[in-house]
């Protein structure tokens, strides 16, 4: 046994002008059942955000990310997701939307530590 679980994860894009189709990886979804773990890091680098769209509302997208790291950690913006497992939650966030703040496709891996994972992935693929 090599002492590792699998993982799943997602990048959490900001795409300021859907028309365009343009982006910046803003963030990071991790889950793995084995762990009961499921967490988000993020990090938006603002520059590079209104380089794609001078006008974005910082403030929203802000707002939206916290939102990732809340229903993540099961506090109170999270609502009714706050009670769901782990599993249900990143199901949750992963799903496909159309709006500026939206998540990647899923990708696998394997981990011994999934919050450690997470701050990698968040350094690897974000900052």
């Amino acid at each position: 046994m090599t002492g590792r679980d699998v993982f799943e994860y997602a990048l959490v894009r900001v795409v300021p002008r859907i028309e365009r189709g343009e982006m910046i990886n803003a963030g990071v979804l991790v889950y793995c059942r084995a762990q009961s773990y499921v967490g988000a890091r993020v990090h938006l680098d603002e520059a590079r955000l209104r380089c794609l769209d001078a006008a974005v509302d910082v403030l929203g997208v802000r707002a939206a990310l916290r939102g990732y790291e809340d229903i993540c950690e099961g506090g109170k913006q999270a609502g009714q997701a706050a009670g769901d497992d782990p599993g249900r939650r990143f199901r949750w966030l992963t799903a496909p939307r159309s709006t500026i703040v939206q998540p990647g496709p899923i990708h696998t891996g394997l981990t011994a530590d999934a919050a450690a994972e997470a701050d990698r992935l968040l350094a690897l693929l974000v900052h």
